[in-house]
């Protein structure tokens, strides 16, 4: 029992010290676990900033291994860097070039046998990439064995700027010494004063100015090129202008070394705390051309102001500087308003407000083209036509200053006397050229000159011929063979030459070999050539045959015209005359008493005959006029009392359409007329007036005086006429009521009335206006002509 008490007591001690160890070994593991941790983390964080750092390392091994970071390998132009040093130099575009590699590899043996330190500066090839090199042997706990740690910093940059400081330095240099050279070479005097206002650099133009033997004899007594004026000196000037910053410049007179005294434009430029710099220029020169340009400039402006053209001048600003008086009168510029300094875009909006411009729809747009010529290279011509007929012509010149000057000429004159002279030119060119008449003028020397287009159609020629402007001699040789006897081609030539060598006008007559007859003549002309004037007479002479003929026919025909009339007039009257009496038996019962239906008929018979009674005297007496053949059996009559009784014979017809007429005219109009024409003239045109007139309508009749008769106004208020309805009335036709088209008048009203008021000597006019009426004026003499 015991034993079994004790070895369960040291079986449970041995479990407990198992546990306690157990428990204290997985503590240490912990621990040694998060110290693990830590260390990772900082080799980490160390790894990082080697790897952000400006610089990165390069060990290499005793055996020529690498051992470096990516960076590295891509500032050497590599993906990876190579596994030994070697290796850097096989690639013509990366790495180093064998030079740079082999001073590389000296330097790290040495470094790796000695532990000597070494510094080399690489640039890569292929790149502008600049690299610092700082090797040592590495150390036994960085890398045993003897390794070279090489310390690659990247100073591209730095390398480029000290080579652009190093270029600015020697240029600075070059400049410098340019720069004092060109100072020594100038023609002006220069010169440089120190901080206290004293000389300290003089160029050879200064020494040679004020006649010193050297420039440093200059600097030693400080001779001034410029003497002092009221009582201040040139060194107080510089050190005013030292004080205020701002350069200073001056016009004095300097007495140079051959006393003479030139005037000179001196500055003083401060440089801040260095000095005052200064030089002198010689302006005597261009003083002197200046008072010549401005005795020049008044001399020419003196002589524009006697030309009749207008000019102006204007400067760089586009001021008026001068302007002549024609210029104002021209361009209506009033007194005061065209003043000395006036811009130009003012003086072109006064002359347009005064109408001298021309007339134009923008004109904004229209004076900015004109402002360009002040920029215009060349000359600019324009022609101002005005609306008062005037025309200017303007010529714009630019000037070598930016200016204009603008001229001005009024061209009314010369435009009108070149416009006649070319109108005359043209009137008589197209007057020969229209002549039937064949024209051709010729020089004293015998050279055709000038022709129309006639003459060479007159004459048989071709046209291309006279072109050449042929002698006589030579027009006659080419005339001769359309004559029909040759030889008078020579009496052609005897007319040219009396009309142009003996001033005598001769003519003579020719047969062509067509069969036409030529009449010419030579005429002198006062400018001493000849005229040559040719006509074809052929259609003359044919013309007068027929017409000859022409008037035997006519006598005949007036003559069978007469003897026309005078049987139709009987043949017409005596059948007319028979059936009239018959029908008056029948009506008055001669043959025995008539039903009612045959008095009707009898009463229809008998108007029938008046009506064509009173047709054909229409027409025998219109077709007598016509001919010159109406009777006129004037006598004395009283107006007012004839024109009463027409108007009553149509007093029915009046009645039946209910209208008002109305007479008027005074009892003492008389005139001698054949009271039958004239009637029945009146009683057409009243006629006509009652028919055109609807019921109630209204018919005017006005008698009264003129200066060599009566007048006689017919008018109503009917339906009118238009143009053409009239144009037909009047030639024997008229519309018919609700028809389109024309029909032959049943009388010969207005034409008839016309040919009888114009067989008494009088004159017909009408007047009518669709839906108004129509008015007839009638104007007759007091006695038939």
């Amino acid at each position: 029992m015991d034993l079994g008490s004790t070895a369960l007591a040291l079986l449970g001690l041995l479990l407990a010290a198992w546990t306690a160890a157990a428990a204290w070994l997985m503590i240490a593991a912990g621990a040694r676990s998060r110290g693990a941790d830590a260390a990772r983390r900082t080799a980490r964080r160390l790894g990082r900033l080697l790897d952000e750092a400006p610089t990165a390392a390069l060990l290499v091994r005793s055996d020529g291994r690498l051992e470096g970071s990516e960076r590295l390998a891509h500032w050497l132009g590599f993906e990876q860097l190579p596994q030994f040093l070697s290796e850097l130099s096989k690639h013509p575009d990366r790495g180093l070039t064998g030079e740079q590699l082999d001073e590389l590899t000296e330097k790290v043996r040495l470094a790796q046998k000695s532990a000597a330190p070494f510094r080399m500066a690489v640039t890569l090839p292929g790149s502008s990439r600049s690299l610092a090199l700082r090797g040592s042997l590495a150390d036994p706990q960085v890398s045993p064995g003897g390794a070279a740690l090489i310390w690659v910093f990247d100073f591209s940059e730095s390398e480029h700027e000290l080579a652009k400081m190093r270029n600015e330095t020697a240029r600075s240099k070059s400049d410098f010494a340019a720069l004092v050279g060109l100072i020594e070479a100038a023609p002006t005097p220069m010169w440089f004063r120190n901080p206290d206002m004293q000389l300290q650099l003089v160029n050879k133009a200064y020494v040679a100015a004020v006649g010193a033997a050297s420039a440093q004899r200059v600097i030693d007594e400080q001779i001034e090129l410029v003497e002092p004026i009221d009582g201040v000196s040139p060194s107080a000037i510089a050190q005013q202008a030292s004080q205020s910053g701002e350069p200073v410049e001056r016009i004095v007179s300097v007495t140079s070394v051959d006393g003479n005294r030139r005037r000179f434009r001196v500055s003083d430029l401060p440089l801040g705390q260095e000095g005052v710099a200064g030089y002198a220029v010689d302006i005597q020169e261009q003083e002197d051309q200046a008072r010549e340009h401005r005795a020049y400039r008044e001399a020419q402006r003196s002589m524009l102001d006697r030309l009749s053209v207008g000019v102006a001048l204007f400067d760089g600003q586009r001021r008026l500087t001068f302007a002549n008086q024609p210029f104002r009168r021209l361009l209506g510029i009033r007194p005061g308003a065209g003043a000395i300094g006036a811009a130009f875009e003012r003086i072109l909006s006064d002359a347009r407000d005064e109408g001298r411009i021309t007339e134009v729809r923008d004109f904004p747009s229209w004076r900015k083209e004109h402002i360009a010529w002040f920029e215009a290279g060349d000359t600019q011509e324009e022609d101002w036509p005005l609306s008062d007929g005037t025309h200017l012509a303007v010529v714009g010149q630019p000037m070598p200053d930016g200016g204009l000057a603008l001229i001005v000429e009024d061209r009314t004159e010369q435009l009108s006397i070149a416009a006649n002279r070319d109108t005359l030119l043209r009137t008589r060119t197209a007057m020969l050229d229209s002549l039937f008449e064949a024209l051709a003028v010729f020089a004293p020397d015998g050279t055709l000159q000038l022709w129309n287009h006639s003459f060479p159609e007159t004459w048989g020629l071709e046209p291309e011929a006279l072109d050449r402007h042929p002698s006589v001699d030579t027009l006659l040789a080419e005339i001769q063979p359309n004559l029909a006897r040759p030889k008078q081609a020579k009496g052609v030539g005897e007319v040219i030459r009396s009309a142009t060598l003996d001033r005598k006008e001769r003519a003579g007559r020719l047969q062509l070999a067509d069969g036409r007859t030529i009449e010419f003549a030579g005429i002198p002309l006062p400018d001493g050539n000849g005229l040559l004037t040719t006509l074809d007479v052929t259609a003359n002479e044919q013309a007068e045959m027929a017409l000859r003929d022409r008037a035997e026919a006519l006598e005949a025909a007036d003559k069978v015209k007469t003897r026309f009339l005078a049987n139709m007039s009987y043949e017409f009257r005596t059948p007319l005359t028979s059936i009239g009496g018959f029908a008056e038996l029948l009506e008055a019962e001669v043959a025995g008493p008539l039903t009612d239906g045959a008095k009707e008929y009898v009463a229809a018979i008998l108007e029938s005959v008046a009506r064509l009674t009173d047709q054909v005297e229409n027409v025998l007496d219109l077709s007598q006029s016509e001919a010159g053949l109406l009777p006129i059996a004037a006598r004395d009559l009283s107006l007012l009392a004839f024109v009463t009784g027409v108007a009553r014979a149509r007093e029915d017809a009046i009645e039946a359409k209910n209208l008002s007429l109305d007479l008027t005219g005074s009892q003492s109009l008389t005139l001698s007329a054949d009271p039958r024409q004239l009637g029945r003239a009146i009683g057409q045109l009243l006629d006509n007036a009652i028919e055109a007139c609807d019921e109630k309508g209204r018919i005017l009749v006005d008698l009264s005086k003129h200066d060599q008769g009566v007048r006689i106004v017919i008018s109503d208020d009917g339906r009118g006429m238009d143009d053409s309805e009239l144009a037909r009335a009047l030639d024997g036709m008229r519309a018919e009521i609700g028809s389109e088209g024309a029909s032959r008048r049943q009388g010969l009203g207005l034409p008839l009335a016309k040919q009888l008021i114009e067989a008494h000597g009088g004159r017909f006019e009408i007047q009518s206006r669709k839906g108004v009426g129509t008015s007839v004026s009638l104007w007759l003499p007091r006695k038939p002509r």
